[in-house]
């Protein structure tokens, strides 16, 4: 077993905190890029394509495993060229061998492992490969010798694999739909979610359970537009979930924030890895939980993740570190879990009723008699909050899990949304300036010469060209932080990047959007969005910011991309919609249109300032979050990415500040106190 410090591979110049994690290995390995084709070419030799991520643990498992492994690496080295690949940067090429997995053995995950022809083509894959048998599969050096036979001595049937291969990556589902994506289609998606709902403990299926928030979010939209009755399951389920995922395992009691998911299905026990993007995206969750139910439950998990994000996840400039890993020590879980008599030496005569309050026993729930905290007393969070913050910085004192300080401007862009959702919610300044902050660097920093928007920022520099995800995260990010009042400049960066996303992403001739750009590498298939899963599906994010750059600022041209997208869509979304969460809100947004509240007023005349103040606020928290809110001045003056449509006849109402709220050509009566609204 190798992996000595003092010697290093190519991985060693990387910026990629996962491809640093493999820099010592024996293992002869290049990042993705031209020398490693070059080099495949030249010796005729498959490419073997390695893709995790720094959190991941099985990818750890594997490593340790086989590439610290002499002898494994000595027959990687001898047999192919290879490659390592972090998902997180290059989620276009993950994409690609991703679905190369799922379509050979109808299942994916990470690590992936892939072979594939000098030129990039596919012709073999799957996931983790164990060194030592383990049940039925073959080991890492099986597949290693038997990929390596087929390649010497049954070339023509690789060539003709390859090419299946990639003609099933660029085939679509075809057929007619019978009416264009809706609102019909987004609550029967509702209604198909809902059968695989847990009535019980919340969440959807079994075990392993996730958080699924692209899931709840689809649920708390169609209760927008559902019968009473239905609307009422679709809200209450989301409740249940919200409360559970917050009370039980899944949550992280003493340091706030979430764990990636679930081993079982009552939230108990997670994997132990926290990731920017669930926090993020759980934020918008719970933000409209509070919003819709203004129950405080719904409250203390905003403020918490908010903390443990500034606290742990959070860059001198404001933007926000990728992930934590689930390991600490060689063991997943060690840095979270306690004994009773842990609990005990640092809490003294308090210990008693934390210990029942929390569930932690001689017999524990984890793994060597220890216990991971879940809150079984439930009681209002103020109770034992003294107790919790001193075993939190007893907690810090251990050896922490390692943790990714990559920024990614996707993850960044639905943290973003979820803090300046919760700013409008808690109506707390210093959170919407939290949110300002990290949108700020990464709208300045993380671009290149010709200002075109990239992905990921580590060590101290930016690269790796931007992402429909990017883009369409960072434009919801936008749009969310003028809503909340962060400033007209918001306004203007959304409607630059929905023209990005329609100049460089959508292709006119196939009417879809595509997850890498139309200026980018070369690749050997140019990926469609990614599907609804951990993150939003990338083109229905898009869509959803589309639609509101498009009802704001009256551009048909974003409404026709908007339109044809839906159209090219629209089959699968009514033979599976369930799957299609974040596409089906999009198609139900553009049909119903949004809501705006114009509110004639000004902030900076010490006459008008409170009260148009007091309306804005109380717009923010009764209107839904993909609706609008523009403070203008008396006569409109000074608005220029707003259509003139929402401004016409809109002034002060006997000299006070005045609100309107206006869908497409029909408005309210002026407003002029709050508490109409």
């Amino acid at each position: 077993m190798t992996d000595a410090p003092g010697t290093t591979n190519r991985l060693s110049n990387e910026t990629s905190a996962y491809l640093r994690q493999h820099m010592h290995n024996p293992v002869d390995w290049y990042p993705w890029g031209e020398e490693a084709f070059a080099r495949a070419r030249s010796e005729d030799k498959p490419l073997l394509i390695s893709i995790g991520y720094s959190a991941c643990h099985w990818c750890h498992v594997m490593a340790h495993e086989s590439f610290e492994h002499d002898e494994s690496a000595a027959i990687m080295n001898e047999l192919f060229v290879n490659v390592k690949v972090d998902r997180e940067e290059r989620p276009d090429v993950d994409q690609i061998y991703m679905d190369t997995v799922v379509r050979l053995t109808g299942h994916g995950g990470w690590p992936l492992t892939v072979f594939c022809a000098p030129d990039g083509r596919p012709f073999y894959a799957g996931t983790y490969y164990p060194l030592e048998p383990r049940g039925q599969g073959p080991t890492f050096r099986q597949i290693l010798a038997a990929v390596h036979e087929a390649w010497t001595k049954r070339r023509d049937e690789i060539e003709e694999s390859a090419g299946q291969i990639l003609e099933a990556l660029s085939a679509r589902p075809e057929g007619d739909a019978s009416r264009p994506p809706g609102v019909a289609n987004l609550l029967d998606g509702a209604n198909q979610l809902m059968q695989q709902a847990d009535a019980k403990n919340g969440g959807f299926g079994g075990a392993p359970k996730f958080p699924t928030p692209t899931n709840l979010e689809l649920l708390l939209a169609a209760s927008l537009y559902a019968p009473d009755e239905d609307a009422g399951t679709f809200l209450g389920h989301c409740v249940l979930s919200g409360r559970e995922m917050a009370r039980r395992g899944l949550y992280d009691h003493l340091g706030g924030g979430f764990h990636r998911y679930c081993v079982d299905e009552v939230w108990a026990i997670p994997h132990f890895e926290k990731m920017l993007y669930d926090n993020g995206l759980l934020l918008r969750v719970y933000a409209e939980l509070y919003r819709r139910t203004r129950d405080p439950e719904f409250a203390w998990p905003i403020r918490e993740t908010i903390a443990y994000l500034v606290r742990e996840m959070c860059g001198e400039e404001g933007a926000f570190y990728a992930s934590q890993d689930a390991d600490s020590e060689g063991e997943e879980g060690r840095f979270y879990v306690w004994k009773p008599l842990e609990v005990t030496a640092v809490l003294g005569d308090g210990a008693p009723a934390f210990l029942e309050a929390y569930g932690v026993d001689d017999a524990g729930n984890f793994e060597g008699g220890t216990t991971h905290l879940i809150d079984r007393a439930r009681a209002p969070r103020g109770e034992f909050a003294a107790e919790r913050e001193t075993l939190r910085l007893h907690r810090s004192e251990r050896i922490p899990p390692a943790t990714d300080t990559k920024r990614v401007a996707a993850w960044n862009g639905y943290t973003i949304s979820g803090l300046a959702r919760a700013a409008s919610q808690l109506d707390d300044p210093e959170v919407l300036e939290r949110a300002a902050e990290a949108a700020d660097f990464v709208l300045e920093q993380m671009r290149d010469g010709g200002g075109r928007l990239l992905r990921v920022f580590a060590e101290g520099r930016a690269h790796v060209t931007g992402f429909l995800d990017d883009h369409a995260a960072l434009l919801d990010a936008c749009l969310d932080l003028h809503r909340a009042g962060a400033g007209a400049r918001y306004l203007a960066a959304a409607r630059a990047l929905a023209d990005e996303i329609a100049a460089r992403f959508y292709d006119a001739g196939e009417r879809d959007l595509f997850l890498t750009p139309s200026d980018g590498e070369s690749l050997v298939h140019r990926p469609r969005s990614d599907n609804d899963g951990a993150t939003p599906h990338a083109a229905g994010q898009a869509l959803l910011g589309l639609v509101r750059v498009a009802e704001i600022c009256g551009d048909d041209k974003l409404r026709e991309v908007v339109r044809s997208v839906l159209e090219t869509h629209a089959f699968v979304l009514e033979r599976a919609p369930h799957a299609f969460p974040t596409l089906l809100r999009a198609g139900a947004l553009a049909e119903h249109g949004i809501s705006v509240a114009v509110i004639v007023g000004d902030l900076d005349d010490s006459d008008l300032a409170d009260a148009t103040g007091a309306l804005a606020v109380r717009a923010r928290k009764v209107l839904a979050p993909e609706d609008a809110v523009v403070i203008v001045p008396p006569g409109g003056a000074g608005s220029p990415d707003i259509a003139s449509t929402w401004l016409a006849g809109r002034d002060l109402q006997d000299g006070n500040p005045t609100a309107y709220v206006c869908r497409g050509t029909t408005c309210s009566l002026p407003i002029t106190r709050a508490e109409d609204f």
